[in-house]
C-alpha cells in the first residue's frame, strides 16, 4: 500500500517526532523535582541513553513511547499499514536495544523503572506519578 503522504508531508510529519524534551518526560521531570529529585538527562555514555538519571539512588527512568517501544496490548501501539515490514523492523530493534540496555543495566546493579507514554494520559497520571514515589522511596532505603 502506498503512503497516504507525499514524500515532503511525511519528511516534515517525521522530522517533527522528537527524541528528547518530550511532553511526557517533561512531566515526569517537573514532578521530580517539585519532590526534590536531582538527576542527569540523556547520559550518553550508558547504555540506551537513559532519559533520566538518578545517580544518588543509581536509577533510571526510561520514558516509552508506545508507538516507538511496541507497548504490547496498548491502544497507542498500532502497526502502520503502509510499510509495515519496515515498521516491525524498526520496532523489534527498538525493544531488542532496550532489553540489551536494561540487562547491562541490572547486570551493573542499577534499578530501572520504565514508564509508558499511555501511563501519562490524564487518567492515569497522578497514579503513576505517586507510584514513581512510591519506587523511588522504596529504593532509597
Amino acid at each position: 500500500m502506498a503512503d497516504v503522504h507525499s514524500k515532503e508531508t511525511r519528511s516534515y510529519n517525521m522530522s517533527r517526532i522528537r527524541s528528547k524534551d518530550t511532553k511526557p518526560e517533561m512531566l515526569v521531570r517537573k514532578f521530580l523535582h517539585k519532590n526534590g529529585f536531582r538527576y542527569r538527562l540523556h547520559v550518553k555514555n550508558m547504555p540506551g541513553k537513559p532519559d533520566i538519571v538518578l545517580p544518588k539512588y543509581k536509577t533510571v527512568i526510561f520514558i516509552h513511547g508506545c508507538f516507538w517501544h511496541g507497548h504490547e496490548g496498548c491502544k497507542y501501539y498500532v502497526v502502520p499499514k503502509t510499510r509495515t515490514e519496515w515498521w516491525l523492523n524498526k520496532i523489534g530493534t527498538n525493544i531488542a536495544n532496550d532489553a540489551h540496555s536494561e540487562a547491562f543495566l541490572k547486570a551493573n546493579t542499577w534499578n530501572i523503572i520504565k514508564i509508558w507514554e499511555c501511563e501519562l494520559k490524564k487518567t492515569s497520571l497522578e497514579n503513576t506519578l505517586q507510584n514513581l514515589l512510591i519506587s523511588l522511596h522504596k529504593i532509597s532505603q
